[in-house]
């Protein structure tokens, strides 16, 4: 087991003058090479893990370990492939055990240090095997988009002219735990926009936190010309909103003018507690639920097909209970945020301000950010871990 030593480095007060924010920026270093700095983020990740609750608490027996009847053994062949393919040291950064706080410390953000082995430092046969990890588990939408933030985030390099912050390869592999068939482990990609966590228990797969976003989202210019993402996520929350009945919308929207940035669930926000809100799905009519169900596998299908069939099952048997929030507009030129929120998923859509290569404001349809959750405790799978152990001696 590696030991984490935490460091509070810095303790500075700015004075509050008209309409700037005083703010204490607490930065903390882990106790390895290569360890992650934050803004109290790796702090709040120490907290005992919950999960996205409501405030009546944590909903049990959702989650079974259970067979899924599809096989992960094509995931479990290449995750021993990539790591075979490392060398010793890279291997040693790179692994963990399964139930390290690890998963915890992913962050959507790009200038966060992080752990594992990048692809800015793999060989070409390296990145490849690691590829291969992923397309095995996820679909080939799911990694297209995956490659396509990358790429953007080499677009932002170039626009930005900060090589050092962004950049196509600057995203990182761990493995937690010791690929296998039967006992729980997993892998994640951590960098700036997208981050995948991926568990897996014998033929079970938890695929979430997910985070995908850009910032553009479409290049326009340089090496990566016309590459652009997220354009479904986005369509398609706007034509299911503009599908509704007005009394529909008038039950969905939470607020109807949208000025900043409303994501509830990205880093360290594991254990939010987030009431239901908006229009609740039992009042949709079967031609809604079908469209509805169709905006959900938008982000479900970006799995492997079999395991996103899987969980797509599991979230209609929650359907009548699933709730579609929204906040803006809802023109072809609105900005906005929108939500599904069940027992067994939470999805977030958000357009937000601009950081970089220049501040704004005001959202923009330009900087896209969306996360996907598993509600109740089974975040990284751990749910389905804590089954585990308390079936087998751990």
């Amino acid at each position: 087991m590696r030991s984490h030593k935490s460091q509070f480095i810095i303790c500075c007060l700015a004075s509050l003058i008209c309409m700037s924010m005083a703010a204490v920026v607490i930065s903390q270093q882990r106790g390895r090479p290569g360890g992650r700095g934050g803004r109290r983020g790796p702090e709040m990740a120490k907290q005992p893990f919950v999960g996205v609750v409501t405030s009546k608490g944590k909903q049990d027996g959702l989650f079974a370990v259970e067979s899924s009847g599809v096989s992960t053994e094509p995931v479990v062949k290449s995750a021993k492939k990539f790591l075979a393919s490392l060398s010793g040291p890279q291997r040693e950064k790179t692994t963990f055990p399964v139930d390290d706080i690890e998963w915890r410390l992913w962050d959507n953000r790009h200038f966060y240090n992080r752990q594992g082995v990048g692809f800015n430092e793999m060989s070409e046969a390296q990145r490849e095997a690691a590829f291969a990890m992923m397309s095995s588990a996820l679909s080939a939408r799911g990694l297209k988009k995956t490659r396509d933030i990358m790429k953007l985030n080499g677009t932002l390099a170039e626009l930005a002219n900060n090589f050092n912050e962004y950049g196509e390869w600057l995203y990182w592999i761990t493995i937690m735990g010791e690929p296998s068939t039967e006992k729980p482990w997993g892998w994640q990609l951590d960098g700036h926009h997208v981050v995948i966590n991926y568990f897996v228990l014998g033929d079970q797969v938890v695929m979430s936190p997910v985070f995908m976003g850009s910032e553009p989202v479409e290049a326009k210019a340089g090496k990566f010309k016309g590459t652009i993402v997220m354009q479904d996520e986005q369509d398609k929350g706007l034509t299911f909103m503009q599908s509704l009945s007005q009394n529909q919308q008038v039950d969905a929207i939470l607020i109807k003018d949208k000025s900043g940035n409303h994501n509830l669930s990205e880093a360290y926000k594991d254990n939010i507690k987030l009431d239901y809100a908006g229009l609740r799905c039992n009042s949709l009519s079967k031609e809604q639920k079908q469209a509805f169900m169709s905006l959900v596998e938008e982000y479900v299908g970006n799995m492997e097909a079999g395991h996103a069939k899987v969980k797509m099952s599991e979230v209609e048997k929650h359907l009548d209970g699933t709730y579609f929030a929204w906040i803006g507009g809802a023109t072809e030129k609105s900005v906005y945020y929108y939500r599904v929120h069940s027992p067994v998923i939470l999805i977030e859509f958000d357009h937000q301000r601009r950081v970089a290569p220049f501040r704004s404001n005001a959202p923009t349809r330009e900087h896209i950010h969306t996360v996907v959750r598993t509600p109740n405790g089974n975040d990284y799978g751990k749910d389905l871990l804590r089954q585990h152990y308390e079936q087998h001696k751990h």
